[in-house]
């Protein structure tokens, strides 16, 4: 009886051992299968089994989504400013016909990357031991868009001389030349440096998003 109950014992042993090893090297296929189906049916399949959205894996394909962004605009930059303009006669001081404006000057410039230029050969995808990398070198920077904002400006002060009437197009001149000062000054205070900060910031997440472990933004 001592030998049938320990022959009985060993047997149910190898078949739990048995057992409990199928379903290890089942779990390590499946892990192996999940980790390297990223397209086609076996990327379904794999997405339907860990219950995440198909990774993209190609450059083209990320290119694509990224090209929709299009005019990515990322900074707004506002300012108020004071802008001199003037006429003068050749001939007769200003007293008698000169005109002169200053007017006060609400506007915004807005910058941001146009995400449409971006090439294929500036986006690179590997496959790396510590995951998916994604190499990406953003389009330049630039301003889109300078504005003078109608009901924020006005005009503070005209001197207009004796013998002469305002000229109307003075104070479309005055708007034009602060339009200009207003891009100049966003420019000058690092406007396409925030431009091009913020937009990074935007793709990282919008790849990381797309299931790339590691994002390296250019």
């Amino acid at each position: 009886m001592t030998m049938q109950y320990s022959y009985g014992r060993q047997r149910g042993s190898g078949a739990f051992f048995g057992v409990v090893l199928a379903l290890v090297l089942g779990a390590l296929a499946l892990g192996v299968f999940v980790h390297h189906a990223r397209s086609g049916i076996a990327g379904k399949l794999a997405a339907m089994i860990t219950g995440r959205p198909l990774t993209i894996v190609s450059a083209p394909d990320v290119v694509e989504k990224v090209q929709r962004l299009s005019r990515l605009e990322t900074v707004l930059y506002s300012l108020d400013t004071v802008v001199e303009g003037n006429e003068s006669n050749p001939v007769l001081p200003d007293a008698l016909a000169g005109d002169r404006l200053l007017m006060i000057v609400h506007g915004q410039t807005i910058a941001g990357v146009d995400m449409s230029k971006l090439q294929p050969e500036s986006v690179q995808i590997t496959e790396e031991p510590r995951g998916r990398t994604i190499r990406l070198t953003l389009p330049p920077s630039q301003v889109f868009l300078t504005t003078i904002d109608e009901q924020k400006s006005r005009v503070y002060a005209r001197d207009t001389g004796l013998f002469v009437k305002a000229d109307p197009n003075l104070e479309t001149q005055v708007r034009q030349k602060a339009q200009s000062q207003l891009q100049s000054a966003a420019l000058s205070d690092g406007i396409l440096d925030a431009a091009t900060k913020n937009a990074r910031a935007t793709v990282t997440a919008m790849l990381e998003g797309l299931g790339f472990e590691h994002v390296e933004i250019r």
